[in-house]
């Protein structure tokens, strides 16, 4: 069974209603649409619901129309939950009529019938389930109410033996074009076994390209259809002056028109909707900026200030979790580690660095979620569109900003995806190569990082300016384009419909945390870890030279002679009496001060002791505290050798690195990124994160390694390391100005060779944000050491630069005061934006 619906008809919190939290989300084949699926039982009946993507229409205009579309005619659901809000009856038919065309046995169900009845608004069922010829069904999702009726009624027409002929609407002067190729259709059982020979014969006479496509698969020669179709259409058009498009979508219109006639009736309450009242303010010309910008604010100091406290709770568990995956591989050597273990800690930090935020994207989640529940996230569009025609966007570029994170969060891959719904191609083509520029989920681990060594007291400021800045840059980059390589392209007008205000469920808004904090879980799990692979490969390759290990190998035996030098004559050397048993004692002594620094009280501290003493009784000696005056020495002895130990392997480690096929890379890189201040280290981060956004902070975590015996956070660990090398805080905006224009990853950058038909776009999309982060950053980092700023001082700075001439392009031909358009609520009209 499949659930469809327009947006924000109230369709997922049907779905929420009826499957409860028996609930899986993942991604449709190809794509990165969320597909949502659930099951309930209904008596002996099982029932497995799929909540298809949100869509007006089923064309293939949209990503969405093309996915809710092919599941239909490939799954073929055993019934179709059609979801209409009852405000809005007459606009929710348009989809309902694609729907019966296309043969599903459908269920409608009325939502939003308890705003409907507020405002005056009366719903003949009777009337309106005999024009459909469709059971109608009253709900109220997020009260409960009519759902156990919606599931009667589910049932009866998922048990109906018996077939009943869909309702149909006539064409008018198209009717017999639709007719006669409707009859060539249905004598072919390869289609007909599939889709619907009416809908066939609809969709062809429109050129849908996919249905044509769909058709050639089923048939083996198809041209008599198409030309059937192609001069059908010719004729209609040259005989009546407007298209086939129009004609059908105003035959729809009209007889929505007519069934709202007679099925309901609106008495005049005398009240303004509270919607619209809330508007009044929301939508003040005033009061919408103001209030947009304090909410951008509270999210993020509700998710990433606040919520990174939270983190103080989650990182010893990850430590934890890293000590035990230490225990279980195979145990480490005096200066070579096996190499399954060596690449498992590898693997093991490079997650632990990003599943540390989880905390923070549970709160960032869940945030959005109200926003998108609550019916203010599409305010957001319309408040925002009075800006972005003025830089060669459209009203409908907002959607792919917001997908791809506005606020944060989001993922420049469906933000890419969105562009297909604008209208001209100017607009589409400057929101495409600007939408990498939002906050994209994988951004935040980095900037939270950065900010976290070094502006710890000021992390609310640094994060407002983070989160608009890279909105102010894509808007002047809009410009640009706009101006300059995109001026010859054509514009078209802004046209959307506004939702109404809702209380957001808890349910619901955990729910939706839950899910996609899920999924960013999953991606760690996967892409960044078998990048972690890759990059773990890079930096171990080709490894020291013969003389080197030498080298190193001869200054461990120096070490080990010292050892047993200070401890002959001491008993307790017999414990020790070859080199394994020398390896296991300075591994124990090594993870007995990690596992000291986790405990947090003397009697934790007592019972690790214990714990020594009863498994290693030999060797405890050496790393118990004792007032034993032998096991005082060996300890002391031990001491040395151990710190000797950690400085070989760091030394090794480190040139090991410097050597290898990615430390060389970043190293030649530094004469051209050393005007910013970024180091090989850096380097190889940020080259690394082109293939995933999140690898940047992963490949960090491994390159500031972890001190053996210690279990610090990769702040802690970067912060004590890069601040001992001389960066500052200047460095840090630059690094974080760098990534906010930094070229799309990968995977965006093959979206946006999809989306544009074009390597040479694709190729721009490269080399011009790249050129542009370059040169910011090193500006950023070379004047603000020239005049001694401070980091906070330049970002300052370079925040009101860009909002100043954010100001003089956006508005230095158009006038002030422009006021909003005002919006339609559920009247069959729209809000426009000239």
């Amino acid at each position: 069974m499949a659930l469809a619906g327009q947006p924000n008809c109230g369709k997922s919190t049907l779905f929420n209603a009826l499957t409860g939290v028996h609930q899986h989300i993942a991604n449709y084949p190809g794509v990165t649409v969320d597909k949502k699926s659930g099951h309930y039982r209904d008596g002996d009946l099982a029932v497995e619901l799929v909540d298809l993507p949100g869509t007006y229409s089923l064309t293939s205009f949209s990503l969405e129309e093309r996915v809710a579309r092919a599941f239909l005619n490939d799954e073929r659901p055993d019934v179709i939950v059609n979801v209409i809000d009852a405000t809005t009856l007459r606009r929710g038919l348009y989809l309902t009529f694609q729907l019966l065309e296309m043969g599903f046995p459908v269920v409608v169900a009325l939502t939003m019938t308890d705003v409907a009845h507020s405002r005056g608004l009366t719903l003949d069922l009777d009337i309106l389930a005999t024009r459909l010829n469709a059971p109608v069904i009253p709900v109220v999702g997020h009260k409960g109410t009519g759902r156990e009726d919606l599931r009667a009624a589910i049932r009866a027409v998922a048990e109906r033996t018996e077939p009943v002929t869909p309702a149909s609407l006539n064409y008018g002067d198209m009717e017999d074009e639709v007719a006669a190729l409707q009859a060539r259709i249905a004598d072919l059982p390869a289609v007909t076994d599939k889709v619907s020979a009416r809908w066939m014969a609809v969709r062809l006479l429109e050129a849908d390209s996919e249905a044509e496509r769909i058709l050639r698969r089923m048939v083996s020669n198809a041209h008599g259809l198409l030309d059937q179709a192609h001069q059908a259409a010719e004729a209609f058009e040259a005989r009546k002056g407007r298209s086939v498009g129009d004609h059908i979508a105003a035959c729809r219109d009209d007889l929505a028109g007519d069934i709202v006639a007679t099925g309901t009736s609106r008495a005049d309450t005398g009240r303004m909707p509270l919607t619209e009242r809330i508007d009044r303010v929301l939508l003040n010309r005033w009061l919408a900026p103001a209030f947009l910008v304090l909410t951008v604010w509270i999210i993020y100091e509700l998710s990433i200030v606040q919520g990174y406290e939270l983190t103080k709770v989650t990182w010893p568990l990850l430590a934890g979790f890293r000590s035990l995956a230490g225990d279980v591989l195979p145990a480490a050597g005096f200066l070579h580690d096996p190499m399954v273990r060596s690449l498992g800690l590898w693997m093991v930090d490079s997650a632990n660095a990003l599943l540390n935020y989880v905390p923070i994207f549970l709160i960032l989640f869940a945030l959005i979620a109200i926003l998108e529940d609550s019916g203010y996230m599409a305010r957001i569009a319309f408040i925002l569109d009075r800006i972005l025609h003025r830089f060669g966007l459209h009203g409908q570029s907002t959607l792919p900003y917001i997908l791809a994170g506005v606020f944060a969060g989001g993922c420049a891959v469906p933000g890419v995806m969105a562009t297909k719904g604008i209208p001209d191609q100017r607009a589409r083509m400057a929101t495409i190569l600007t939408v990498p520029f939002m906050n994209c989920l994988a951004k935040v681990p980095l900037y939270t990082l950065l900010i976290t060594i070094y502006f710890p007291d000021t992390k609310g400021l640094i994060l407002f300016y983070l989160s608009t800045i890279t909105v102010i840059f894509a808007l002047l980059i809009a410009k640009l384009l706009s101006v300059s390589v995109l001026r010859h392209m054509e514009t078209a007008p802004f046209v959307m419909e506004l939702p109404h205000y809702h209380l957001p469920t808890v349910t619901g808004v955990l729910r939706r945390s839950v899910d996609r904090t899920w999924l960013y879980i999953k991606k760690v799990g996967t892409v960044v870890v078998a990048i972690a692979t890759i990059v773990y490969v890079l930096l171990q390759f080709p490894g020291l030279s013969p003389e080197r290990q030498a080298a190193y190998h001869t200054r461990a035996e120096a070490a080990i002679t010292d050892f047993r030098t200070a401890l002959e004559g001491n008993p307790l050397a017999a414990a020790v009496p070859d080199q394994d048993s020398l390896t296991q004692l300075v591994n124990l002594y090594t993870d007995y001060r990690s596992d000291r620094m986790m405990v947090g009280s003397r009697e934790a501290a007592e019972a690790l002791d214990t714990r020594i003493t009863e498994n290693h009784p030999d060797l405890a000696p050496f790393v118990v505290r004792s007032r034993d005056p032998n096991a005082r020495e060996a300890q002391k002895a031990l001491r040395t050798l151990a710190t000797e130990r950690k400085e070989l392997r760091r030394e090794m480690k480190d040139e090991r690195i410097v050597n290898s096929v990615l430390g060389q890379f970043g190293r030649a890189l530094e004469p051209v990124t050393q005007y910013a201040n970024f180091d090989w280290k850096i380097n190889v981060a940020l080259f690394s994160s082109f293939a995933a956004r999140e690898s940047s902070v992963a490949t960090l975590g491994v390159l500031f390694d972890q001190p053996e015996g210690e279990n610090q956070t990769l702040e802690e660990r970067m912060g004590s390391q890069q601040k001992a090398a001389g960066y500052t805080a200047l460095t840090a905006v630059a690094l974080m100005l760098f990534f906010a224009l930094y070229p799309p990853c990968l995977a965006t950058t093959i979206m946006i060779r999809v989306q544009t038909q074009s390597y040479a776009w694709m190729a721009f999309s490269i080399v011009f944000p790249t050129t542009l982060a370059l040169t910011m950053a090193s500006l950023t980092y070379s004047i603000g050491a020239a005049l001694g700023l401070t980091g906070l001082e330049m970002m300052t700075a370079i925040y009101l630069s860009a909002l100043g001439l954010l100001l003089l392009v956006g508005f230095f031909r158009a006038p002030f005061g422009r006021t909003l358009p005002r919006p339609a609520y559920a009247t069959g009209t729209e809000g426009r934006a000239e």
